[in-house]
């Protein structure tokens, strides 16, 4: 099955897949594959299959995530199956994974005879596969764009989803999660985070304004960081070579950023930082809010001002998360003017975290939350990076 499907991919594209996967899944007992993707906001799954509609068109088959066994294996990262009965033959939902970005899920039935145990741990490879498939073709696709998106999205938005990495990462010392609103019609905030040997390195950007202008100034504020990082510079000295190449684009003071860099030693759990004007990091350490990581900031990205550039090293203990964010998580207001507050968002993170929800879930309920909180609408963009070092002593990862 595997052999097969990976041979046909070379020459095929997103429209090819559910045609793909269905002959191929046959090999083993498997057939009514279907593919469902989630959408940018993940609140429903689409299937793969009417490609022709456009943003704001919801295809027919449409899932919701929460509230439908599709949306709860999504959701908890596992196999659920619809029980059979003598009208109905039941079928199965498989979690698709690449790594640990959670892409939607596939509905697979199992033919009569087949070994269940068997064909769930085939179904299990058939859905990593496809989801390998769908990362290294998605890229090159309008249709799948089109597909995630359920309605029109503005040109720095645009900007900004080309710009970001993957939502979630982990790997056996580190997890990393981000989500950002509104989705849709971001304006100036970015995240980024890359890996270079034992070392994660991570920031997050606030720039002035939500327009275009807004997006182009965190676009190249995040090109420059990578750049200089890429280098080998420490965080200190590609702060400040940010600054230079915004300057040199848009004048002193004309456009700015606030930002965190940062990074972390996975060895021994070493968390360095530098606040250019930006929110001080939070530690959640036990369960409990344990400190906010205060730095002498420096003055916001662009502006010019001379203010030194402090790096500043805080001792993590294994299991501790750290959580970056800009101001419009905690600023985003209600109908009443009441701020859902920085208490209410680390507040938010533990309780989800005692609940044994994965990292990708806490932070999809903590944006439905603000947005709740906010009556669907913010006036500004609202970006969590959460960054948790496992420190080797925390078992299987909670994917």
């Amino acid at each position: 099955m595997l052999a097969g499907l990976v041979e046909a991919s070379h020459m095929s594209t997103v429209e090819d897949l559910p045609a793909l996967v269905e002959e191929h899944a046959g090999h083993v007992g498997l057939h009514d594959v279907l593919i469902y993707l989630a959408d940018l906001q993940q609140e429903v799954l689409r299937p793969l299959t009417d490609l022709g509609a456009g943003p704001g068109t919801a295809p027919e088959g449409e899932l919701r995530i929460d509230g439908t066994l599709a949306g709860r294996a999504f959701q908890e990262v596992r196999v659920l199956s619809r029980l059979r009965t003598e009208d109905d033959p039941g079928c199965w939902w498989v979690p698709m994974l690449d790594g640990t970005e959670r892409l939607g899920v596939l509905r697979v039935a199992v033919r009569p005879g087949t070994d269940e145990d068997r064909a769930q741990e085939d179904m299990r490879h058939l859905a990593s596969m496809t989801a390998l498939l769908l990362v290294s073709k998605r890229s090159q696709s309008d249709s799948y764009a089109r597909l995630v998106r359920t309605r029109p999205m503005n040109v720095a938005a645009e900007m900004q989803w080309n710009l970001l990495p993957a939502l979630t990462f982990a790997n056996e010392e580190v997890v990393v999660g981000a989500a950002l609103e509104p989705a849709y019609e971001l304006g100036g905030d970015a995240f980024d985070y890359a890996l270079a040997g034992d070392f994660v390195h991570l920031g997050i950007f606030d720039a002035m304004g939500h327009d275009a202008s807004a997006g182009l100034t965190a676009n190249l504020a995040v090109a420059a960081c990578r750049n200089r990082r890429r280098q080998g510079y420490g965080l200190a000295e590609v702060s400040e070579g940010i600054e230079e190449v915004l300057i040199a684009e848009f004048g002193l003071g004309n456009r700015f950023a606030t930002a965190i860099l940062a990074s972390l030693d996975t060895r021994t759990g070493v968390f360095s930082w530098v606040n250019r004007g930006h929110h001080p990091p939070v530690v959640i350490r036990r369960g409990r809010w344990a400190v906010t990581l205060e730095c002498p900031p420096a003055h916001p990205l662009g502006l010019g001002l001379g203010l030194p550039v402090t790096l500043c090293r805080e001792q993590l203990e294994p299991g501790d998360r750290v959580l970056l964010y800009t101001d419009g998580m905690t600023e985003a207001r209600n109908r009443l003017g009441e701020e859902f507050g920085l208490e209410r968002f680390v507040d938010f993170i533990i309780r989800r975290n005692a609940d044994g929800l994965p990292v990708p879930e806490t932070l999809r309920r903590l944006i439905r939350s603000v947005l709740e909180y906010h009556d669907g609408m913010l006036q500004d963009d609202a970006t969590v990076l959460l960054l948790e070092w496992r420190g080797g002593a925390q078992g299987k990862l909670r994917l």
